[in-house]
């Protein structure tokens, strides 16, 4: 047991910085999309979507996998040669692929702009700037690939969760608001910070291994493994984005803008699962080339009872209060999209459930699994947006994503289960997962019914942080603590520097 400890202690520790990290990213993901419904309109706010989702799947295809090969194979080799092998063949390849899909992008997008949106010449010139983006985005992603190998949270904190949303930030705020710019200084601002994101990525990374030197590339190797991981993460990225560009192609960039703010905020519930992601896979992979599997076990069902329990309280609170939530976050205008927020909360919610099943499969090596678990998620995904959307608008594509997820998630967690025994359903997760929003969610409904409470910008984060108390004691109630989970708490104490009292009596034994 105290081997898992250390292991499971180390993963909290990046974790909790990765945690912070990702929620100050997430929070100023949030923001920019704050300002960009708040300063423009919900129609402005549905295009750049739209453009955000193009340029996602550009990057995705031009990155074929090496997001997660590189820090695979890095944590597998000693010598310095073939790491920087690693990074400079990634470079190379990606490189050479974005450089193709600016291309494809700024020649297409009179084409693009007709099919998806509802503005002309501006949405021409708002699709090219995001083009453009797509080579410094993809030389950044190498660049944290290989800072992941080496299990650095720090430095990836740094670019991707501070100086990459931060920037763009700053630069939409004084173009919006400061010089009272349009829809397409946010293409100008996603350009500037990812340049400025790339360079910062490779001093960084110059840091931990110099990037002049002698290097044995591995790019055939690494292909192999993401071979499948080229088709899959594609239909990864599809079906996050799938949903806003049909519908931008079946109804309105107005509707499909406050589609957004509904998808922002639900997908927002995902930052503990974030923070786990990035340490987990090298930490799993170097694991399982020990043939450690019984650890990763432990690490991954340990964790996931974590994530479900700290996403737990936005989700309440989604399905309770969609409505304030709207208002509170962006403006009247996108509180219809209420009606379409407790479904995508709900399918993002069953990711909190199952950890992070699908970096853990990866580790292990079984990448054509997960190209089998996207791909059917992505047939799904597909019909019901085409069967939904016309009929039902907005409400039709939330319900395609949360199908889509639990398909996609339910196919992972079996294949763990039959081919390596691992599990997110260990007995003391059983009774988090059922008893938890089987006393909350009544009486969090209770709540809404019979008091006046109503949700505002003061009182929005006690109500999440009571909710997460609330979790936790049924956790305790019905004796849900496991002897790994004393390893959780043994980290918040030393983060307290104090001992938490009377909670040891109730792990079990």
């Amino acid at each position: 047991m105290v081997d898992k400890g250390g292991e499971l202690k180390t993963l909290l520790s990046s974790a909790s910085l990765v945690i912070v990290g990702g929620l100050i990213g997430s929070v100023g993901k949030l923001f920019e999309r704050i300002i960009v419904g708040r300063a423009l309109t919900p129609e402005a706010y549905g295009e750049m979507n739209i453009g955000f989702a193009v340029m996602t799947f550009a990057t995705t295809l031009s990155l074929v996998g090496f997001t997660q090969a590189i820090p695979r194979y890095l944590s597998r080799y000693d010598d310095d040669a073939d790491r920087r092998g690693l990074w400079v063949g990634g470079m190379m390849l990606t490189g050479a692929l974005a450089l193709l899909a600016t291309l494809g992008v700024t020649l297409f997008a009179e084409q693009l702009a007709e099919w998806f949106f509802d503005s002309g010449e501006q949405a021409v010139t708002l699709l090219r700037l995001f083009g453009l983006t797509i080579p410094f985005v993809v030389g950044m992603q190498v660049a944290v690939g290989a800072i992941r190998g080496y299990e650095n949270t720090i430095y990836k904190t740094y670019v991707q969760d501070l100086t990459y949303p931060l920037v763009r930030i700053g630069l939409i705020a004084v173009f919006l608001f400061g010089l009272g710019g349009g829809l397409l200084t946010v293409g100008y601002a996603y350009l500037a910070s990812a340049v400025l994101a790339f360079v910062v990525a490779h001093v960084l990374l110059n840091r931990i291994i110099p990037l002049r030197g002698a290097f044995k590339t591995h790019n055939r190797k690494m292909l192999t493994f993401s071979a499948p991981l080229i088709v899959s993460t594609v239909m990864s990225i599809l079906i996050i984005q799938m949903d806003n560009i049909m519908l931008g192609f079946f109804t309105t960039s107005y509707q499909t803008g406050q589609y957004g703010a509904a998808y922002t905020l639900a997908s927002g519930m995902l930052v503990a699962l974030s923070g786990f992601g990035f340490i987990m896979l090298p930490m799993a992979s170097r694991l399982d080339a020990d043939g450690n599997h019984e650890e990763i076990d432990t690490i991954y069902s340990t964790t996931t009872k974590w994530i479900y329990i700290l996403t737990f309280p936005a989700f309440l609170t989604f399905v309770i209060f969609p409505d304030d939530v709207l208002q509170i976050v962006f403006n009247s205008d996108y509180t219809p999209a209420a009606a379409v927020l407790p479904i995508l909360a709900l399918g993002f919610f069953t990711s909190a459930m199952v950890g992070r099943n699908r970096e853990t499969l990866s580790a292990l090596g079984e990448t054509r699994f997960i190209l089998v678990s996207n791909s059917v998620a992505f047939v799904v995904n597909f019909g019901l947006n085409v069967t939904l959307i016309p009929i039902y608008g907005f409400v039709g594509a939330g319900i395609a994503s949360a199908v889509s997820l639990a398909v996609l998630n339910l196919i992972v967690v079996l294949v763990l289960k039959a081919k390596f025994d691992i599990t997110p359903t260990s007995p003391a997760n059983i009774k988090t997962f059922v008893f938890v929003p089987l006393l909350l969610l009544p009486l969090g409904f209770a709540f809404e019914r019979y008091t006046t409470f109503s949700p505002s910008l003061v009182t929005l984060f006690p109500f999440l942080v009571v909710v997460g108390l609330l979790g936790i004691a049924v956790v305790v109630a019905v004796g849900a603590l496991q002897e790994e989970d004393l390893f959780v708490i043994e980290f918040v104490e030393d983060r307290l520097g104090r001992q938490i009292p009377f909670v040891r009596r109730y792990f079990a034994s």
